[in-house]
């Protein structure tokens, strides 16, 4: 049996996380039981983080920062096109539980890639803080999943308002499925940013696309990849389509 550690503070949770070495992390829990379920997942350690204060939505000055334990139905009317994303994430009862650091942090799984918030988060360059081995940090999002999440405990996120943003997904017709494809785009700062997640096991980039906003270009980023939801020559296909509809949105607002 795991030790399970119940964390009462943000400062309980830092120290029961140390360096991340046999810790689990378990917020909302909709990714983690599962796991641990069907026997895929065998944690040392189990640290519950529900109860240490790293839910909530602070704005101010033009920026938001979201508490890590912020359920994805508190993010229904985030600044878009976060609140599009989490409006579209299974059904009720999962975004009730489900975290904005779970969903960050979500590993690909056996049926399809997660991580439905991934894309939007990229697009509206967010950063990152965290602890873990090292210490605190504080990084793009871009940075943060191109390192994976091992031996980091997510605290917060944030991100600057976008002057504009726009985005267009594809998504398997049932109740608890995940986001077949979704590209997400904004204008922050005057820089055009364009993301995709869904096509493989983490979101990305499409810099092709934001220097030339040529939407074929997308495939020049992307390398769609075959799973249980939808084949790679699908999202190939797909993939162009999404992305005019993502940047038409955003021209319009």
């Amino acid at each position: 049996m795991p030790e399970v550690i119940v964390a009462a503070s943000r400062a309980e949770a830092v120290e029961a996380f140390g360096d991340g070495a046999d810790v689990t992390v378990v917020a909302g829990g909709t990714i983690v039981m599962p796991e641990i379920t069907h026997g895929r997942l065998r944690p040392g350690r189990a640290l519950l983080i529900g109860r240490a204060g790293l839910a909530g939505i602070e704005r101010a000055g033009g920026r938001t920062t979201i508490g890590a334990g912020t359920t994805l139905a508190e993010l229904e009317d985030a600044a878009e096109p976060l609140g599009t994303c989490a409006r579209h994430v299974a059904d009720l009862e999962i975004r009730g539980q489900a975290t904005l650091g779970g969903n960050l942090c979500a590993p690909p799984g056996a049926e399809a890639p997660r991580g439905d918030l991934q894309a939007a988060l990229l697009a509206l360059d967010a950063r990152v803080h965290s602890t873990g081995a090292g210490g605190d940090r504080t990084e793009s999002v871009e940075e943060f999943l191109a390192a994976g999440p091992g031996g980091r405990l997510v605290l917060e996120v944030s991100f600057s308002d976008p002057e504009a943003a726009g985005t267009a997904g594809v998504r398997r017709p049932h109740a608890h499925a995940y986001t077949v494809l979704r590209v997400c785009a904004a204008r922050v700062g005057g820089e055009l940013r364009v993301a995709v997640s869904g096509a493989g096991p983490i979101a990305v980039r499409s810099r092709a696309v934001e220097s030339t906003q040529d939407p074929a270009r997308v495939l020049d980023d992307v390398t769609p990849q075959d799973d249980a939801l939808a084949s790679a020559w699908y999202r190939s296909r797909v993939l162009p389509v999404l992305v005019r509809r993502a940047l038409e949105e955003l021209e319009a607002r």
